[in-house]
């Protein structure tokens, strides 16, 4: 199945909100140092979530491959978990971290998936012509 427009978007969607998600919980805990009032603000990353959460269902439910959407879901699964201990429990969990690799693997490994499968496409169409 080739990759159609929308996939491709919501793939890079779910990437940007996941790194971006990450540069918020890496780069934050360290401007907490530099007295300009900023804190870190769990509510923010349960924003990322939940564009994250469109994204993983837009893609899951197009993708044809269950090793991705398993991944994709993992992921997210990750990231729930360690935003709800920040929120309930104010613990700073490495599940986020974890989550988010997994969930940037799942949307590239889909990517991959879509593109090499629209390049073999071409050949399997020249075979049956044959």
């Amino acid at each position: 199945m080739p990759l159609n427009y929308k996939t491709k978007n919501y793939d890079l969607l779910g990437m940007s909100a996941a790194l971006l998600c990450l540069v918020h919980c890496v780069v934050l805990p360290l401007l907490v140092f530099i007295p300009i009032g900023i804190s870190h603000n769990p509510y923010i990353d349960l924003l990322f979530l939940l564009i994250g959460a469109w994204s993983v269902y837009k893609t899951s439910k197009r993708s044809k491959r269950t090793s991705v959407k398993y991944m994709l879901w993992a992921g997210l699964l990750l990231i729930t978990i360690s935003i709800a201990m920040d929120i309930f429990l104010h613990l700073h969990s490495p599940l986020m971290y974890v989550g988010v690799a997994v969930l940037v693997a799942g949307h590239v490994l889909n990517m991959r998936t879509h593109h090499q499968s629209k390049q073999m496409r071409p050949q399997q169409e020249a075979r049956h012509e044959k």
